[in-house]
């Protein structure tokens, strides 16, 4: 596995070596001994899996601590933009954020460290994601940053995205105080 280290502190792209002949392809999606030489100590304790049809647009999600998550994302079927907003008010990066590509054809990862909010538009109809927790997930402590707040500019290239009432009401981000 190679991780490459982006501007944000602790969020880390991940290429997985890919073994692929003519029969398909085999990767460790996950190896606890390798993330730990390359920088990564979480314990998961949680999986879960999305379908979304193209233009559906899930976020951007957090949970307020002790429930904070860490969350090693990827995509399994199809493709996601996706995109994690630094949402720790210490950190040299607040309030910016990182997007990437995730496709099941380039099996990049991403590791999401807790402190940040996650969301993804999927590209793709019947997209499969993938999210590997480090704590289980709490309706009580669970927000939303509204995911086209114009103070972020994020590019999500799409005008009408697919969306649950709990993304369509999320918070401002310039009146949101963060716990991170």
């Amino acid at each position: 596995m190679n991780s490459i280290s982006t501007e944000f502190e602790g969020l880390f792209i991940i290429h997985p070596k890919v073994f692929e002949d003519d029969r398909g392809y085999f990767y460790e999606s996950y190896n606890e001994k390798g993330f730990k030489q390359n920088g990564i100590n979480a314990h998961f304790v949680q999986d879960n899996q999305s379908l979304s049809q193209s233009g559906v647009l899930r976020g951007l999600h957090f949970q307020y601590p002790p429930y904070d998550q860490g969350k090693l994302v990827r995509v399994i079927i199809g493709s996601v933009l996706d995109v994690v907003l630094d949402i720790r008010k210490n950190s040299t990066t607040y309030g910016k954020h990182f997007s990437i590509e995730l496709t099941e054809k380039n099996k990049t990862m991403l590791w999401v460290p807790s402190g940040f909010a996650h969301g993804f538009l999927t590209l793709e109809n019947n997209t499969i994601f993938s999210y590997k927790c480090t704590n289980f997930f709490n309706k009580e402590s669970e927000d939303c940053i509204l995911w086209n707040d114009e103070t972020l500019g994020i590019d999500w290239d799409v005008k009408s995205p697919i969306l649950s009432e709990k993304d369509m009401a999320g918070k401002l981000f310039t009146s949101f105080v963060s716990p991170f």
